[in-house]
């Protein structure tokens, strides 16, 4: 087999040059020891002239290109102190090229934060981009019409919960992104149609390895298949249209927009990753208003698919490591509906807007499901079924039927199930438990749930997390972590997951409503504080606030992002459009040649394939022997352990592990000594690590100290010891540890029981909890002396004797090991009974 050649995983840093014919964009690695570039032309004033050389330089090579093009873009030859290559700007990824009515723009991400880590793949947020254009002002066409565009566009916050990866297709599911892809070239390319981008098997082979295909072209000089992504939640999917053909694949950086986050999990010492990943569809976006119900191509309004992945922090590695998925969608009721907004108000009248008998849109929609998910499909339908003045109800009354139409053709073990439930009524009883019943649902549902309610923001987001509980139950018991699948309220483990799940909900809620959540999971369960009902007010206000006066840009701004409007010269503006219903709607302009069959709804091969998504079935048809060749691991280029801790540049532990996550045991465990460690202990209120009002006990104490601090001083050191405020509040640390300073105790201790003593009772008494009736005695309080710098003697590290690790601890040490390289141990007999067990409690 042929030495491979020099590959990179990922452009991850760039610096953009510029001359006044050219920009030179120069692309390399984390470690800067493989580089490519990108060749723009400026002279062209509306065309994009990009050249890809396809060469992969090093250091040395690159800087020698650099110093040429220096020399060749002066003005004078040989002329000194003049530079004719200038150094414009440092990225981190290229979002994409658009053009208005003039030239072409470049959309450069210059910021970028680390939110969360799978499997040593970091994701990262956009902090900040930056806009440069293209043409040179020499051949610059100016359009009067071009400002504005801009602003429009821009009017897209990318630093406001957009996210990418360089090694990790965020696209796409943990499950699909870690069985590898086995497919012929002439379905990676762009010109393959999506429906046969199915064809996959699984593998165990790490995300670093090369597939070489036998007698099939290869791209570029590497002879990688690449994978690509799902366009539904990519958001940038347009911008890079136009160069997707052109440059090399690393270039090429997809986008998805919606929510990451990731909280540690600590089960006694041992660490637990909770990472939640919301990707919001591309198609049929916009705010809440504007975009109901579903297009003409089964795309509904503000559809978001949850993923919440759970594994074991300890191993880092993909192929080692034990890892958990669980998939959830929210999405718009998949009918032709909307609100009338011409005369703004709380709740406009729902109307459905076209006759549709045959539920051919609700089949479009829930084909795409099966494609996505396999069966079997769940329904949550929590809108309203009672109201003096029928309004939600017009959903639930054509929905159910289109159901039930759908079903009708489809093999009995694969049908949709749908269930029904007035959530908002429920809420009101005083004889029911909401968060009951949700978990009696949750519980029973064995397949992909979908949730939905009008706006699918605070029910539908209360009822996710009850069911995301549910499953993080059994993903942690699938790990080991617990003995029985089930989680109860008030323990670590649910606060941090409520948190994380709240933190959700009001970001998609922003996104799509214009407000935080109304309604959260304390307001169903019914123990919000009364402070909560003012800020649910002024979330509604907010909320009514946005849909009225700010939703109609956004949504310019959207479908200008988007491309689902492009500007032209012979083309109405888009702010002079009386409505955008064409744009999201474009089969409705064309003749129904290939009418779909009311019966045979599905695509083509979806049955045939069915429990397992048609997305991830390999189909021999379309798959070839595939040459697995694995390059060298110690490669800064592929390998992943290098890529994440960056052995080749001085750094440190701050900069490596920067991920500003939740922690169970930081903000959530008690800090008191000899309660349980356990995140899965109940705690009273008061023992929690967060007061009532949500702060932190850590955060608490730092008030005190500022509000200490801005007081005026103590007039004497004799006022000081008859308060002994300071003592018992400020030189107590946060652990609760005894203060060294020995001046005020020891006068208390000359003075005996004085009123001192009984005033400093007082003051110890609220924050420890404690009844002092008698005074210490002397002897007893001789023992708060101060402490030694070094407990050791001679202060000399090399007094200290080894310590003796017993046999049982060096085993679990070198199983911890052996695990990381690949060896796992055998099981077992507990082990094997337990996973029996668990198989047929859940399977049988």
């Amino acid at each position: 087999m042929p030495q491979a050649a020099a590959t990179i995983s990922g452009i991850q840093k760039m610096v953009l040059y510029e001359t006044r014919a050219r920009y030179f964009l120069v692309g390399s690695n984390h470690a800067q020891t493989k580089h490519r570039v990108l060749k723009i032309d400026r002279t062209e004033p509306k065309d994009l002239v990009i050249i890809d050389d396809k060469h992969v330089y090093n250091q040395q090579e690159v800087w020698e290109l650099l110093g040429r093009l220096d020399l060749g873009n002066r003005t004078k030859i040989g002329q000194k102190g003049s530079s004719g290559l200038y150094r414009a700007v440092t990225a981190y990824g290229i979002v994409g090229f658009v053009r208005f009515l003039e030239g072409y723009y470049m959309v450069l991400i210059t910021k970028h934060r680390r939110m969360a880590d799978i499997g040593g793949h970091s994701i990262y947020k956009i902090e900040d981009t930056t806009m440069i254009y293209i043409p040179n002002d020499s051949v610059r066409v100016t359009h009067p019409d071009e400002a504005r565009y801009v602003r429009i566009f821009q009017n897209v916050d990318l630093s406001s919960n957009f996210y990418f990866s360089y090694s990790y297709d965020l696209s796409h599911s943990l499950q699909y992104n870690l069985t590898s892809l086995q497919r012929p070239y002439e379905l990676w390319s762009s010109a393959a149609s999506p429906a046969k981008v199915e064809a996959h098997a699984r593998s165990k082979q790490d995300s670093f390895d090369i597939f070489e295909d036998e007698g099939l072209p290869t791209q570029g000089e590497q002879g990688f298949v690449g994978t690509e992504p799902y366009y539904k939640y990519v958001w940038n999917g347009k911008l890079l249209e136009r160069i997707k053909d052109i440059v090399h694949p690393d270039w090429l950086m997809y986008i998805i927009h919606g929510f990451c986050g990731q909280s540690k999990l600590l089960i006694y010492g041992r660490p637990v990753h909770i990472t939640l990943i919301a990707r919001r569809s591309s198609r049929f976006a916009g705010t809440r208003f504007l975009k109901r119900g579903a297009n003409c191509e089964g795309d509904v309004a503000n559809e978001v698919e949850t993923e919440q992945i759970v594994h074991d922090a300890s191993v880092m590695s993909f192929t080692a490591g034990s890892y958990s998925s669980y998939v959830q969608v929210r999405g718009s009721v998949p009918l032709y509906w909307s609100q009338d907004i011409s005369t703004m108000m709380p709740k406009p009248p729902i109307r459905l807007d076209q006759a549709d008998p045959y539920a051919t849109v609700a089949a479009l929609h829930f084909d795409q499901m099966l494609q996505r998910f396999g069966s079997p499909i769940i329904i949550l339908n929590l809108v309203k079924k009672r109201e003096k003045r029928k309004h939600e109800k017009i959903l639930s009354e054509e929905l159910y039927p289109a159901v039930i139409n759908l079903n009708q053709f489809l093999p009995p073990d694969h049908r949709i199930d749908y269930i029904a439930w007035d959530m908002a009524r429920y809420t009101k009883s005083k004889l029911f438990n909401v968060l009951d019943r949700l978990s009696m649902i949750a519980e029973n549902v064995t397949g992909v749930l979908r949730t939905n309610c009008v706006d699918c923001l605070d029910r539908t987001n209360t009822a996710q997390f009850m069911v995301g509980k549910c499953a993080l139950a059994y993903q942690l018991y699938a790990l080991g972590m617990i003995d029985k699948p089930k989680l109860q309220f008030d323990t670590d483990c649910v606060r941090l997951f409520e948190e994380l799940y709240e933190d959700h909900g009001d970001t998609l809620s922003l996104q799509y409503g214009g407000s935080q959540l109304v309604h959260r999971v304390k307001t169903y369960r019914k123990i919000a504080p009364w402070t909560q009902h003012s800020k649910d007010i002024m979330q509604t206000l907010s909320r009514y606030y946005s849909n009225a006066f700010s939703d109609a840009d956004r949504q310019d701004a959207i479908n200008l992002f988007l491309q689902v409007y492009q500007p032209a010269e012979n083309k109405p503006h888009l702010w002079e459009l009386p409505t955008d219903f064409y744009l999201h709607q474009t089969s409705t302009m064309a003749l129904p040649y290939n009418r779909r069959s009311y019966t045979l709804w599905w695509s083509d091969g979806v049955i045939s394939y069915l429990p397992v998504p048609y997305d991830e079935v390999a189909c021999e048809d379309t798959m070839k022997k595939v040459k697995v060749k694995r390059l060298n691991r110690f490669d800064e280029s592929i390998d992943i352990y290098t890529e994440f801790f960056k052995p080749y540049e001085l750094t440190s532990f701050d900069d490596t592990f920067c991920i500003a996550m939740t922690n169970s045991a930081r903000e959530f465990m008690p800090k008191s000594v000899g309660v349980d460690p356990s995140p899965f202990t109940v705690r009273k209120p008061e023992e929690t690590g967060k007061s009532v009002l949500g702060k932190s006990s850590k955060e608490e104490t730092v008030l005190q100290r500022k509000t200490a601090a801005s007081a005026p001083p103590p007039p004497s050191e004799e006022a000081i010891t008859s308060t002994s405020e300071d003592d018992s509040e400020e030189d107590r640390d946060d652990e609760g540890s005894v203060s060294q300073r020995s001046t005020p105790i020891k006068l208390l201790t000359e003075s005996g029981e004085s009123s001192r003593t009984q005033e400093m009772h007082q003051t110890i008494k609220e924050p420890y909890g404690l009844d002092l009736s008698k005074c210490p005695a002397d002897e007893d309080m001789l023992i708060y002396e101060r402490v030694p710098v070094s407990r050791f003697p001679g202060d000399s590290v090399y007094a200290i004797s080894v310590p003796q690790v017993d046999r049982d601890s060096r085993d679990v040490f070198e199983s911890h090991v052996m695990a990381g390289q690949g060896q796992v141990r055998a099981l077992c007999r507990d082990d094997v009974l337990m996973y029996r067990e668990y198989v047929k409690n859940r399977y049988m």
